[in-house]
């Protein structure tokens, strides 16, 4: 991936939607650690496509597999802690001048870490019984709801470090992240 153009798909399983953008986000990853990939841009493209990704899984993902009883509320509260989680570190990650200093080298692996572990998790707990348990049906309608929101959240912009800060200061707020951590 030379241009980052983050693909837009219309429709199509959830399951597969969802994975397709794991699949993505690991690509980022590869290439803000590679030196000789434009890491800036890499980073820009990630940052936009987590934020839209993971907000269109919290509002329309979520809470329709657990209104179908696909998935429990505590799997739907624990993504969204993660996602919480995984926010925070994208924060420091776009906080980090620069892509060829230790701070970014850090703040990468530190997204790395905690989105991998997510990724993991979410394929296992929520992805997998998404699969077994929804009907065809459903994860077309979803992957079509899904896709239009995480579209027009990467039209608007998703990813900017405003909007990262807004986000990350909200989950505070609802206590997805513990408040002793929280940056002044």
């Amino acid at each position: 991936m030379s241009d980052y153009t983050i693909p837009r798909p219309a429709a199509g399983d959830i399951t597969d939607l969802i994975a397709d953008d794991h699949r993505l986000f690991e690509n980022l990853m590869r290439d803000m650690r590679d030196a000789t990939a434009d890491r800036e841009a890499a980073r820009a493209a990630f940052a936009a496509l987590l934020i839209a990704h993971s907000e269109a899984e919290e509002e329309i993902a979520y809470p329709k597999l657990k209104s179908r009883k696909v998935i429990a509320g505590e799997e739907e509260e624990h993504g969204e802690k993660e996602h919480a989680a995984t926010n925070e570190a994208l924060l420091h990650l776009l906080r980090a001048k620069g892509t060829d200093t230790q701070k970014f080298q850090d703040a990468l692996e530190a997204v790395a870490e905690v989105l991998n572990h997510h990724i993991g998790e979410e394929e296992l707990t929520i992805l997998n019984p998404a699969r077994e348990d929804a009907s065809e049906e459903l994860r077309e309608q979803l992957g079509k709801s899904w896709s239009a929101r995480r579209n027009e959240l990467l039209e608007a912009g998703a990813g900017s470090i405003e909007q990262v800060e807004s986000i990350v200061k909200q989950a505070y707020d609802d206590g997805l992240l513990p408040n002793d951590d929280q940056p002044s």
